[in-house]
């Protein structure tokens, strides 16, 4: 054999040989980590409370939800209480997302309520409702100041008979103190009635009641700049429309605003109307009673117009007298100490009529400037007596009823709609005993005609126009019914 052929052949072998043998893996110098498993993402957004999936059984959590919710909408509360019960005992919080189980709970416990007429049963579905808005609050925090607005807000409508004022007003205050100028729309005109109550029947203090007038002030000017929609828009001119004029009560209690207070408030009067004596007076009044002194340029700017203007004729007699002290008192913003003045000088005239111009007056003080309507009707009243075929008295009655929607209603609605209809009783006496008080009149009427209730407002309450009706709060008048024509 050729000795290259052999050579070849050899190394083939060789080559063959070292392919088919096993191969040696050397191990690594360092010992290699195994992969860490990575856990299962937990949404932080969801309720801490137990949801669906963390029930013992959650298809049937979860199949109780689907059937008490078509019942809802079908309104077979009935047949969807022990099905909700069921959804809410396993999984109270439903999806963790949603708080479902909490607000159709509150639901079909509301239906229960206005069902019943058994006490221990209305008390007990109302703090069942009072429960789950405090469990609410507990499983969703992020919205925990809505459910207590909302439990506040039923607390002082719906069941004012199971829970207490006190109790509504501190659950309001809560929202408030926490919120600030963001508290929700629907919580202020409640509040501010609370407020305007416990104030008057010194239950809270003055600072107290400053303190929360201009939290709800704040909420209210910050809510309606930022409004974005229609109806937010809407909801907040209701409020604006309501708690300001509540407030204006406090103007009663000296030093609860300040000058600058009545500057803003009163001056636009004086500079819309520089030359009326009426006015003039007014504004001085109540800049002096809220402590604007003579450096004060509104003061000085309204004082000029009044020395021009207003120089009162009260008769011949010393400036001494009791007369002239007591109209000096109150253009000074002394009220109680003028009207103790006039009441002393009144029985000295021997006018009739004068008498009766200074009954008169007291009856504006009492109405304008110490916010006591009651005792500015017994006034009123007293000046019309002294005086036959006078208007005026009764003008000053008619307006002092029109201006009381806030203190016997929300504002808005039924409630303080038909404080127009007795109104409209005196601006019509006072035209008919009086046709120098015809014009004004007519003009108060067509005014306020526009804020009647509509024809499904009183049909809704069992009404017909033309029918008796006594209107309470603190008018306390029988009148008749009228609706907006149209």
């Amino acid at each position: 054999m050729n000795i290259k052929l052999l050579l070849s052949f050899s190394a083939l072998l060789i080559f063959i040989t070292m392919a088919c043998s096993p191969k040696i893996v050397e191990k690594p110098t360092v010992e290699e980590k195994p992969k860490e498993v990575t856990p299962p993402v937990v949404d932080e957004k969801l309720s801490k409370c137990v949801k669906f999936f963390e029930a013992p059984n959650p298809d049937e959590a979860e199949t109780a939800h689907v059937l008490y919710r078509d019942l809802l909408k079908k309104k077979n509360y009935e047949e969807a209480l022990p099905l909700w019960e069921k959804a809410y005992e396993m999984a109270p919080a439903a999806d963790g997302k949603r708080d479902y189980h909490f607000l159709d709970g509150i639901k079909i416990y509301k239906h229960y309520y206005g069902q019943t007429t058994d006490a221990a049963k209305k008390k007990e579905y109302a703090a069942k409702i009072m429960e789950l808005y405090d469990e609410a609050t507990k499983c969703y925090p992020d919205n925990a100041m809505i459910y207590t607005g909302l439990k506040g807000f039923n607390m002082y409508y719906t069941f004012g008979g199971e829970t207490s004022k006190v109790d509504a007003y501190n659950t309001f205050k809560k929202v408030i103190d926490s919120e600030g100028k963001k508290s929700s729309d629907f919580i202020l005109n409640p509040f501010s009635s609370l407020l305007r109550e416990r104030f008057n029947n010194k239950e809270i203090s003055v600072e107290e009641a400053k303190k929360y007038v201009g939290k709800v002030m704040e909420a209210i000017n910050y809510g309606m700049k930022n409004a974005k929609t229609a109806k937010e828009k809407d909801r907040w001119e209701i409020v604006n429309g309501y708690a300001p004029a509540l407030f204006e009560g406090f103007e009663a209690e000296k030093d609860f605003y300040d000058c600058n207070y009545y500057v803003d408030k009163y001056m636009p009067d004086f500079e819309a109307a520089p030359t009326d004596c009426d006015v003039i007076d007014l504004v001085y009044s109540r800049l002096r009673w809220g402590g604007c002194t003579d450096g004060n340029p509104s003061i000085a700017k309204v004082k000029s117009a009044r020395d021009t203007h207003c120089k009162e004729d009260i008769g011949p007699g010393p400036t001494t007298s009791d007369l002239r002290k007591g109209i000096d008192a109150i253009r000074e913003g002394r009220y109680d100490e003028g009207i103790g003045y006039i009441e002393k000088a009144i029985p000295q005239m021997s006018d009739p009529n004068k008498q009766a111009k200074y009954t008169l007056l007291i009856a504006k003080v009492y109405y304008s400037h110490k916010k006591n309507f009651s005792k500015a009707r017994q006034w009123a009243n007293k000046a019309a007596d002294m005086r036959s075929g006078w208007g005026d008295p009764y003008m000053l009655i008619g307006r002092m009823y029109a201006s009381s929607g806030p203190l016997c209603g929300p504002g808005r609605g039924f409630d303080s709609q038909r404080v127009i209809w007795p109104a409209m009783d005196m601006w019509q006496k006072a035209k008919s005993v009086d046709p120098n008080t015809a014009s004004e009149a007519n003009k108060f009427i067509n005014q306020y005609r526009q804020y009647l209730p509509t024809v499904e407002d009183i049909f809704q309450r069992g009404l017909k126009e033309g029918q008796t009706y006594k209107v309470p709060c603190w008018i306390n008048r029988t009148t008749k019914v009228r609706a907006i024509k149209g």
